[in-house]
């Protein structure tokens, strides 16, 4: 066991149970559940976990109550037929060493009612701050039908095989919208003072701890400051806690960040700081005297968690998206492998991103999360085991497809040799990693390709140009292009798909986002200004404000160039929704002073300027610019796969394509589509 981590690596206390360290896989909403019961899906992602090390593992809420439903996959409100289903997860990590924890929620107002078919219930009946519904302000006796909910949610937690609960009051959900001024505007013994106020809550630990006993843990999950003014701010949130602390309604408080008010601090992306929650965690932790206290909230490291820990912000963290992208972070840690620790980039792309959708969680980094029940955890099974013999791999590209698929496939045991052109590992995602605020993708690329490959012996070939004969001379037994893309340098806009090139696209002031983030083709040299002067650029975004766009211009805009960036779309960053990123790109436009262009499409470009018109209005007009740079689909580079697939398949040589060679998409498809062939192999 690693030392160096202090007493982040030290067993903590925590009612009857004891934590084997401090490192937690805290509460989310995987999305799992069929038909409103935890299955094989759910059992393998927690166990994998377990097995990973974490000390406490909290599982997604289930809903109190009918009224309390949010997401297609919740669990079934009041229904004892999850029992037997839970106790297959609970009694398998707990067999690992894991304490397991089951999180029970009713967001109030701010319910689904699409997925509930049921009114939203709140103290007050404000309107939700999640979607256009309203809910119905709660009677007395709904509210003691409330309170005997969570009681029964609590036994039947109990007979689940937890080890105990996590109470949701954070992010203004029912139990905070009872605190908070703002959403609880009631003149009787639930509403007015503070003390009323916090009846409601005080009311559910103790119908909780009459209904399970002393040897059962209750935690509670609040805000440190929602972001509302005249809302929950650090003072209150220290209030609140202390209030129940001192009665001695909880043992353990976890601290997070946002809330309903402002969505995009629920799960900081990388556009926000790191270590969101440790201060706030700290603050709670100065106001509480018994309970134990856990910070949340882009956290992400080991070294972090334990400064947090070692520095007295908290007792325990919670590393969820950390976890999600390497299960074994905590083995890893506690076995002094932490060098080996699969890193997040914190791109909320499936994981939130999926969830926006509705649909279950998996990870950008690691495509085996939601799917660790069909791939043998994020484990790739060993050759031996098998009996089957090694094949020599012959991978070209080194893109995230190709890497990905040679990582797997030497991990289980086969012999693989990589061949890229470039001097530099990545393709068109380490173009990425020179983006503003997307340093972290750099990070991952360092450990997956020159750490991991190294330790696993792949032998990689950089600066290698790969012929068709150079392809058939190779002693390979499995050929796997991953090529990659390249920019299509058509201007073509999905909006007008009859128009397939757009006029004046071939002018030496087009440029690509590739040739701008490598430099290729410095643009600081178009127009009549002094070279390296800034030039007035027009992005084309085509791509719906998805990163290669957005990220370019804010990489223009920090060099200095002016920069205008139009799109089709009647608002900037749309893509960026599903992984909660879209205003605060929106905001980074407006610091750095970034025109957009919405709702408009570019007609022709004659060098030095643009013709424009507005889809949303009969309006065209022309505007001078230095530059176009092109951020569109882009196309397969596919011809080497072409010319020689068939003859290896002649010889009896296993060929597959993944990635953008394939089709260009995103860099989760590289991921899934590397990691699906090379635990096939």
């Amino acid at each position: 066991m690693s030392d160096s981590y202090g007493k982040l690596l030290t067993p903590l206390p925590l009612r009857h149970k004891t934590l084997r360290h401090r490192i937690n896989f805290g509460a989310h909403t995987a999305n799992m559940a069929e038909d409103g019961l935890p299955g094989d899906r759910h059992l393998g992602y927690y166990l994998e976990r377990a097995l990973g090390g974490a000390a406490m593992i909290v599982v997604e809420p289930v809903p109190t109550h009918a009224t309390g439903v949010l997401t297609r996959g919740n669990f079934r409100a009041g229904d004892d037929a999850i029992i037997p289903h839970f106790r297959r997860i609970t009694e398998a990590c707990q067999a690992e060493g894991a304490v397991m924890i089951h999180q029970l929620y009713h967001v109030g107002a701010h319910g689904d009612v699409a997925n509930s078919f049921a009114q939203n219930w709140s103290p007050s009946g404000v309107p939700s701050y999640h979607d256009c519904d309203g809910s119905r302000t709660l009677t007395e006796a709904r509210i003691e039908e409330l309170i005997e909910a969570y009681a029964q949610a609590a036994r039947r937690a109990q007979a689940c095989g937890f080890d105990g609960i996590e109470l949701f009051a954070c992010y203004n959900a029912l139990i905070d919208q009872f605190w908070c001024p703002i959403t609880n505007q009631r003149d009787d013994q639930w509403g007015g003072s503070f003390d009323n106020r916090m009846r409601f809550s005080a009311r559910l630990c103790e119908a909780i701890r009459r209904q399970v006993g002393e040897d059962f843990i209750i935690g509670m999950v609040i805000n440190g400051d929602d972001l509302m003014p005249e809302g929950i701010d650090v003072a209150q949130a220290q209030e609140i806690a202390g209030w129940h602390d001192s009665r001695g309604l909880v043992d353990y408080f976890s601290v997070g960040t946002g809330s309903y008010f402002d969505f995009r601090n629920l799960m900081p992306p990388f556009l926000s700081g790191d270590m969101q929650g440790p201060p706030f965690a700290q603050a709670i932790r100065a106001a509480v005297k018994n309970a134990k206290v856990q910070a949340e909230s882009r956290i992400k490291t080991p070294v972090r968690a334990a400064r947090v820990v070692n520095e007295g912000m908290a007792d325990m963290v919670s590393l969820v998206r950390a976890q999600i992208a390497d299960p074994h972070l905590a083995r890893k840690v506690m076995e002094g492998r932490a060098e080996q620790i699969r890193p997040c980039i914190s791109c909320n792309q499936l994981c939130w991103g999926r969830r926006y959708r509705d649909y279950w969680i998996s990870c950008l980094v690691n495509p085996s999360a939601g799917r660790e029940f069909q791939w043998h955890g994020d484990r790739p099974p060993a050759l031996k085991d098998s009996g089957a013999a090694p094949r020599r791999v012959l991978v070209i590209g080194a893109g995230p497809a190709g890497l990905e698929a040679a990582r797997v496939a030497a991990e289980r045991g086969h012999e693989v040799t990589v061949v890229e052109r470039n001097r530099h590992i990545g393709g068109q995602f380490r173009y990425a990693a020179s983006q503003p605020h997307r340093g972290e993708i750099g990070h991952l690329l360092y450990w997956y390709y020159e750490a991991e490959l190294t330790r696993l012996g792949v032998n990689l070939e950089r600066e290698t140009e790969m012929t068709a004969d150079g392809v058939l001379a190779f002693p390979a037994d499995v050929v796997v292009f991953a090529t990659g893309s390249r920019p299509a340098m058509d201007g073509y806009q999905r909006v007008l798909p009859i128009v397939p090139r757009l006029p004046g696209v071939e002018a030496e002031t087009v440029f690509s986002i590739n040739h701008v983030l490598t430099g290729a083709k410095a643009l600081e040299s178009v127009g009549d200004k002094p070279p390296g002067a800034p030039r007035r650029v027009l992005l084309l975004d085509d791509l719906s404000g998805w990163w290669p766009a957005s990220g370019t211009a804010l990489y223009l805009a920090q060099r200095g160039h002016q920069v205008s960036v139009v799109t089709s779309d009647p608002m900037i960053g749309k893509e960026l929704m599903a992984s909660a990123t879209d205003s605060l790109l929106r905001d980074l436009y407006l610091a750095e002073g970034i025109e957009s262009l919405t709702a408009t499409v570019i007609t022709a470009w004659h060098g030095d300027r643009a013709d424009l018109s507005a889809l949303d209005e009969d309006r065209g007009w022309s505007e001078p610019f230095d530059a176009l740079v092109l951020a569109t689909i882009n196309r397969p580079e596919n011809e080497l796969a072409k010319a020689v697939a068939e003859p290896l398949r002649a010889r009896g040589i296993q060929v597959h394509h993944i990635g953008d060679c394939v089709a260009p998409r995103r860099a989760s498809a590289a991921f899934f589509e590397g990691r699906q062939l090379g635990l096939s192999l």
